[in-house]
């Protein structure tokens, strides 16, 4: 094993790319690669077949990666090679995600910890090329970047799951495409890519270097930053960090500076992590060259500056004490080393300043089978600072689950169009504005409004496909709801949901909720009904459950013997009586829900709070063991993550119907 590694090929501190200053470079001298968000790797390959995977700070990363070894060894027929690329993981939507990275990179950690050796064959992870630096006995650093590829795309790749070359696009090919720079920007921005990468064609690979003609154009921000310390989280967050205090190498003196904190973009077991491994690390005092200001660091712990992370974001103020503003964590990044991480130089215009907003204004994107013209998606709705681009980004990923709850059923918006702060309105009519292809459903509008507007007909959305789904997320319709019933053919079915809506009163939370909700659980249990529980993704919990009956009327009147059966047992406890003055220190157990004119929250929909949580179905022992509100606060990244491994909990309100009890 010596001897081969021996003859692997050595490794070279790789060549790095330089911020374009939102100027994308252009013209017949350059060609155009995907930016990649993943890990820099350098994959090195003995003539024999041996396989060594090393970072861009030269850990050797071969035993994390090690279904990447060996891809290339038939291709290179007893032929030494040296590629430069990024290891990477693409999520459900096709997208390259370096949360789902990060999170394989930490199970990878437990298992070395644990001395555990079996793979992660659930997350797949892929190298992809952009480089080649030795092929044979042949160095090409000097050769030109031209030429190199050229050589890297000859190479045959027999297993492009595991291995790939990144596409490359020269001016001359875009324009027999009919595309120019600008317009590959566009589709790479749709695709939901971090940038793009200029390089120049004639140039050499200079080991070590960040020169001019490997220019990088970033669609999203981001800056490397050193964890300084943390405070601990309050309210909901309470027993965990609540958020990080960031500093970073000045570029000039090579002082440790502060860059500001960041407090959103965690999951919960994010924050529960980062307080484990930051608390053996605490110190007395900053570890700062000057001491930040006072109302900067309140309640903060401080720790030793050896944790290197990653943030999305905004802006980096102008002036002497510069600081990163609008700022989200993306997590930890174990391939760095704190003396790599130095801070952008204040006064400097931020890195894509220039195109971002042409790039955001109008996109083009394929939904399935349809395209679609999205716009502002660099718009903010939420105070955390998510984007319509994000909105957009997570119901296209959760369609898969979400699509069934929908079908055939009038959907409701609520739209935020200056985001979660500013005015919302409801819209039931699809207008003039809607895809000539999207379904639509006519029905008289009932409720319980009198006058002229009680019977108007309305033209409800269907949400049938991604396409609609994408659509509606553009028009900023961050939430969804939908009655318990169908239509078939433009008529309204019976009632084919049980719902009850356990709204907490003050003086109580979705902990109380949690209560009423197990002996709900019991009741509908011993009338043949099969409950699942669904967090509001407000304040509150629901609890549903598949149901046959003819009767549009029959349903709220169950819930609402239950509702009142429930009060009279505890009334200190439960109110099934809507007036407001009646809730302190109860749960109101909403049985109107139920009436055939009234909607609730679909699940999976997103909510307009401050932060972008979910409605999200639970388990009964997620229920049953919940003693704080955070337990069942689940936001639009943390619901991604958590269908990942429990799947679909609604599915049998769907699936599994039970008559209605007389």
């Amino acid at each position: 094993m010596h001897a081969a590694h021996d003859s692997v090929p050595a490794w070279f501190e790789p060549m790095l790319a330089k911020p374009d200053g939102g100027r994308l470079r252009k013209g017949p001298q350059w060609a155009y690669e995907y930016k990649l968000d993943g890990y820099r790797v350098a994959m090195r390959i003995a003539p024999d077949g041996t396989t060594v995977l090393t970072s861009r700070n030269g850990l050797d990363l071969t035993a994390e990666f090690a279904e990447l070894t060996g891809v290339l060894t038939a291709a290179l027929r007893g032929r030494a090679a040296l590629l430069d690329g990024e290891v990477v993981i693409y999520n459900e939507a096709g997208q390259i995600d370096f949360g789902l990275l990060q999170q394989r990179r930490g199970r990878f950690q437990k298992h070395r910890t644990a001395r555990r050796t079996e793979p992660f064959t659930d997350v797949p992870v892929r190298f992809l090329a952009f480089d080649l630096l030795q092929l044979g006995e042949q160095f090409l650093l000097n050769e030109p970047y031209e030429q190199r590829r050229r050589r890297l795309t000859e190479l045959p790749m027999p297993d492009p799951f595991r291995v790939a070359v990144v596409p490359s696009f020269t001016a001359a090919e875009l324009a027999a495409e009919r595309l120019t720079p600008q317009r590959l920007l566009e589709r790479v921005a749709a695709e939901g890519h971090e940038g793009l990468v200029a390089k120049r064609l004639g140039s050499p690979y200079l080991p070590g270097k960040r020169p001019d003609f490997w220019c990088k154009h970033p669609l999203t921000q981001t800056q490397e930053v050193i964890v300084c310390g943390w405070r601990p989280g309050q309210s909901g967050f309470t027993g965990t960090v609540g958020g990080l205090l960031l500093g970073a190498h000045d570029p000039d003196t090579g002082d440790l500076v502060y860059l500001g904190d960041v407090g959103t973009g965690f999951t919960r077991q994010d924050r529960d992590q980062l307080r484990d491994q930051l608390q053996p690390l605490e110190r007395a005092r900053h570890p700062f060259a000057t001491t930040p200001p006072r109302e900067d660091v309140v309640r903060a712990r401080w720790v030793e500056p050896v944790l290197v992370g990653e943030v999305r974001f905004r802006q980096f103020t102008r002036g002497e004490d510069g600081r990163l503003r609008h700022t989200a964590w993306r997590g930890l990044r174990r391939d760095r080393e704190p003396g790599e991480v130095t801070a952008p130089r204040p006064g400097r215009p931020t890195p894509a300043a220039g195109a971002e907003p042409e790039i955001a204004s109008r996109v083009m994107v394929k939904a399935g089978s349809r395209t679609l013209r999205l716009s502002n998606l660099d718009k903010v709705l939420y105070p955390d600072g998510t984007t319509k681009g994000e909105i957009i980004a997570y119901y296209s990923r959760i369609a898969p689950l979400l699509l069934p709850h929908l079908l055939d059923r009038p959907v409701t918006f609520v739209r935020y169009p200056n985001g979660v702060h500013g005015q919302k309105f409801f819209q039931k009519n699809t207008d003039a504005s809607a895809p000539e292809w999207l379904p639509t459903v006519e029905l008289r509008s009932g409720g319980s409004r009198r006058g002229v507007d009680a019977d108007e007909i309305v033209r409800y959305p269907l949400i049938h496909e991604l396409a609609a789904l994408v659509w509606a997320a553009n028009l900023a319709a961050l939430e969804l709801h939908v009655p318990q019933w169908t239509v078939t053919e433009g008529a309204r079915n019976p009632p084919d949901r049980l719902v009850f809506d356990l709204d907490p009163g003050p003086g109580t939370t979705i902990v109380h909720c949690c209560r009423v909700a197990e002996r709900l659980y019991e009741v509908l249990t011993a009338d043949g009904l099969l409950p699942v529980a669904t967090t509001s993704g407000s304040k509150g919990l629901q609890v549903y459950a598949g149901i046959e009956t003819t009767s549009p009327q029959a349903p709220s009147a169950y819930a609402k013997a239950i509702a009142v059966a429930f009060e009279q047992d505890t009334p200190k406890e439960v109110t099934a009586t809507m007036a407001k003055a009646r809730r302190e220190g109860r749960v109101f157990i909403d049985w109107s829900q139920n009436n055939p004119a009234k909607t609730t929250i679909a699940p999976y929909s997103l909510r307009g709070r401050d932060e972008p949580t979910v409605a999200t179905p639970v388990t009964w022992d997620e229920v049953r063991t919940c003693r704080r509100p955070e337990q069942l606060t689940f936001t639009a990244d943390e619901v991604l993550e958590r269908v990942s491994g429990v799947g679909d909990l609604f599915v049998p309100v769907d699936q599994d119907k039970a008559p209605l009890p007389g």
